[in-house]
Formats: structure tokens, sequence, C-alpha cells
């Protein structure tokens, strides 16, 4: 059975994006297709400031809403990153393989670190090598398929030449994943600013849609969402983004498709408010489930512990193979299958280990 891997960061509330993006998806198909793991990636928080309280506030809740949106522990593996060692224990390794230029082209840490550098303050270690982090992420479960948005797309072609290149150096270890992006609203964008995505680190949140925020706040929001000039209701993502911005989510929320439902409107009004309306729907199940699970932490908690030992026995074997694989001399209880593994390629005539950090 194909293995399906995706994570969601815990650096702001969750988001209409999140939700029509990903999250449906990982509960309406993935989960049901494939052997899929699902993670809050909480270690990736850790790149920039932050409040250590609120990361694990976050991280409960997003576990929580993966719940709500429909994710059913009985057909999936949820977990938190940071649970699962392994994660850590790859990253390094990855980092052995990886190149100092493929970290500076990465786009979102031209991007972030660019804005840090506005504000005079120097960015993280962590934010360079987090996508090798992410690639730690997906290579040790073997994964297949990495069901992510648009902008996402770069880090798992850097988790496929990894492992390709670790593969090529120190023997087959990693499956080399493939990308897959959903085909509307993978990207949506800020009500605010639609040339942007709707992001959960949105200062304002005035162009953000929050998956628990009030129907009448998303009223509001959507109402009040840019649109551009002109009368006439068109999908040209191009020349009139605000309005294929509404359209797509508009079409993701019913079933649509963004440039037929544009020839139903014939003004800007009635188009917010049936996508008001349209997005207040589909988050109402998520936010009463929510509200349930909530008065249950408990229910939540276990579904993390036991997800976490099931990540941890499917991750341990392949990044265990990938330390023997690299050089790396095995634990005292693991001697015994490394010996054997090393007689085979020859490391068998290695009768003694002399350990020397002089410089």
């Amino acid at each position: 059975m194909t293995r399906v891997f995706s994570g969601i960061q815990p650096t702001g509330h969750l988001t209409l994006g999140n939700y029509l993006g990903a999250m449906r998806r990982w509960a309406a198909a993935d989960q049901h297709q494939a052997d899929a793991l699902f993670c809050v990636v909480d270690l990736h928080a850790l790149t920039m400031d932050h409040d250590p309280a609120r990361v694990r506030r976050l991280s409960r809740q997003a576990a929580t809403l993966l719940l709500a949106s429909g994710l059913d522990p009985e057909l999936c593996t949820l977990f938190v990153q940071s649970h699962v060692d392994e994660h850590a224990r790859l990253s390094y390794l990855l980092e052995c393989v990886a190149t100092d230029g493929e970290m500076r082209r990465m786009i979102q840490y031209k991007e972030k670190a660019a804005k840090e550098a506005a504000r005079g303050r120097s960015v993280r270690v962590s934010l360079l090598t987090y996508p090798v982090l992410m690639a730690a992420d997906i290579l040790a479960y073997g994964t297949d398929d990495v069901p992510v948005g648009e902008d996402q797309a770069q880090h798992v072609e850097l988790a496929r030449d990894l492992a390709v290149r670790f593969n090529q150096r120190y023997g087959h270890t990693f499956t080399v994943p493939r990308a897959t992006l959903p085909q509307v609203a993978a990207r949506v964008m800020n009500l605010q600013e639609p040339t942007r995505k709707m992001g959960k680190s949105d200062e304002s949140g005035l162009g953000v849609v929050y998956l628990l925020d009030e129907p009448d706040v998303v009223r509001k929001k959507v109402m009040r969402a840019v649109t551009d000039s002109g009368r006439e209701v068109v999908y040209d993502r191009e020349e009139r983004p605000g309005l294929a911005n509404l359209l797509e989510i508009l079409a993701a929320c019913t079933g649509g498709n963004p440039e037929a439902l544009s020839g139903v409107y014939e003004s800007y009004g009635a188009l917010k408010k049936d996508t008001a309306e349209a997005v207040v729907e589909v988050l109402r199940p998520v936010q009463e489930r929510h509200r349930d699970l909530c008065a249950d932490p408990g229910q939540v908690e276990g579904v993390l512990r036991d997800g976490a030992e099931k990540a941890r026995t499917i991750a341990r074997p392949t990044v265990d193979a990938a330390y023997r694989a690299i050089g790396l001399l095995p634990a005292a209880s693991d001697t015994g299958a490394a010996v054997g593994a090393g007689t085979e390629t020859g490391a068998g005539t290695d009768t003694a280990v002399v350990l020397n950090t002089a410089r």
C-alpha cells in the first residue's frame, strides 16, 4: 500500500487555507486510500522567536483540529513530531548530505531571512536547515506520496534529491518520495492581499479566516475581501486575483468549478455573500467536533500517545539502517546485527576501532 506523510506547523492558529488545501483532503481521501501518517511538526515552530507556552498550546489545538476535521486514528497515524526521536536523529545525517547552496536557495528561507534582516535581526541556523528536518520527516517513514500545497513543493524536491544522493553514496536506504498537489484551492490567498497566501502568521488577521472564527467573524472578513477594478465577475488569476481567490474558495467549499461559477454572478456583493455562507457551513462541523474533543482532552492525548508509538515503530528501522549505512558505530545492543552486516560489505576486516578526536 502507498504510504503518505504530511505535517502541519503549530506556528499560529490553523486557517481556512490549511483546511481546504490540505486537512480536508487528508480526511476525505488520503487516510482511506493509503497508509497515512499525519504529524504536528512542532520542532519546525522553533526556527523563529517563539513563546514556549504558545507552541505547546497551538500544538495541542492543531492536533485537536486535525481530529475534528475527520482524521480517524483507526485509519491513520496522528502524532507530534517531537515525540518521535527519529526525526531529529535522521535530520543530522541528512545535513551531512545536503549542501549550503541547496539550503540558501530555498524560497521560504530567503523570504523569512529578508524579513528578519529588514527588522535588524539575524536568523537562527535552524531556519536555514529546517528543510533538511522536513526531508527527515518524510524519508524516515519510507514515504511514497507527500500531499502539499504549491509553496511546499520545493521542499519535497529537496527530500527527493537527498534520498537519491544518500542512496547513491551509501547504498539504497530511502524511498524517493513524490509531491501530490490538490487540483482546487491548492493555495488559498489572503482576503486583503490576494497575491499572498492565507498564512497562519499574518499579523493583522484581517485577511485570514481561522478555523475557529465565529460565523459572524467569517462573514465580516469575507464581505470585506479585496476585489479588483471593474464590475464583471470573471475568473482570471493573473489580472483579477481578488475575484479569483473568492471563486476558488467558493468552488472548494461547494464542489464547483471556479471558472463556471464566475458566470453565475453579476455582482461582487452576491459572490461575497454566497462565499461567506459556504465557508461558514464548511467550518460548522469542524467547530462542533472541536468543542466535543476539547471537553475530553484525555482522548486527544491518548491518540497522540498511541500515534507516536506506532510512528516510532515504523521509522526506527529505516533510521537505524541509515546510521549503519553512513558509517556510524552501532550501539552495543546492536553490535551483533551490525557485525553481520559489516561482514557482507567487507567491513568485517576492521578488527579494531581507534577513536581519535585530536585535531
